[in-house]
């Protein structure tokens, strides 16, 4: 997968994974990284699927109906991807946090709901459900931040309660941040996921 990994001055803290949204690039969401955390390493990702000339992690049928059998593909496609880069640019891979925008959100949301030990947490930015009717693995452990519009045409206030819900179900720990805002991602949500970042692993870092 196209790919920038930018090695951070503390290896002790967690790699940022970034998960641009459609028609983005691993590119778009590197601001980001800083404004979480200065000193981490930066992985950002380059979604392998087109959409009339876009980048995405994965297929739709249409808007707001995934193709499920692509999404199970490219989720195994970038969980295996993650070993791979774990041992090339020799960080811990039981230690990553991804960040993702919409699409980009969606497929990290899939490895939390397909892959036990895929991410140790996930800033998901205007998530919806990747998919219904399966079980979680035990997400003990795991911290999930998602943050939300009230007005967002793509992504229901009730599908984000929806997915904080099954996330809380499998034992996910999960806060969501709401914006009276459409889906466009805003500073005032990136500067909450920063505060919780903050909270959760510099100031009061897991043990494990």
């Amino acid at each position: 997968m196209k790919h920038i990994f930018n090695k951070g001055l503390d290896p002790t803290k967690p790699t940022l994974l970034l998960l641009h949204g459609t028609g983005g690039n691993e590119l778009s969401l590197m601001p980001l990284a800083g404004k979480i955390d200065e000193e981490a390493s930066i992985l950002s990702v380059r979604g392998n699927v087109l959409e009339n000339g876009m980048p995405r992690f994965f297929r739709r049928l249409s808007e707001g109906v995934f193709d499920i059998a692509d999404l199970v593909l490219r989720t195994n496609e970038l969980n295996e991807f993650l070993d791979r880069a774990a041992e090339k640019y020799n960080f811990d891979r039981n230690n990553i946090i991804a960040i993702g925008y919409s699409n980009g959100a969606n497929i990290a949301a899939s490895l939390l709901f397909h892959y036990q030990n895929a991410l140790k947490g996930a800033i998901l930015h205007h998530p919806m459900v990747p998919r219904t009717g399966i079980d979680l693995p035990d997400l003990s452990g795991k911290s999930v931040f998602i943050t939300a519009g009230t007005n967002d045409p793509l992504c229901s206030p009730l599908e984000s309660a929806e997915l904080q819900a099954i996330l809380e179900k499998a034992n996910a720990n999960v806060d969501i941040h709401w914006e009276n805002r459409g889906h466009q991602l805003t500073l005032e949500e990136v500067g909450a996921a920063a505060q919780w970042y903050k909270k959760l692993f510099i100031e009061n870092p897991p043990l494990n």
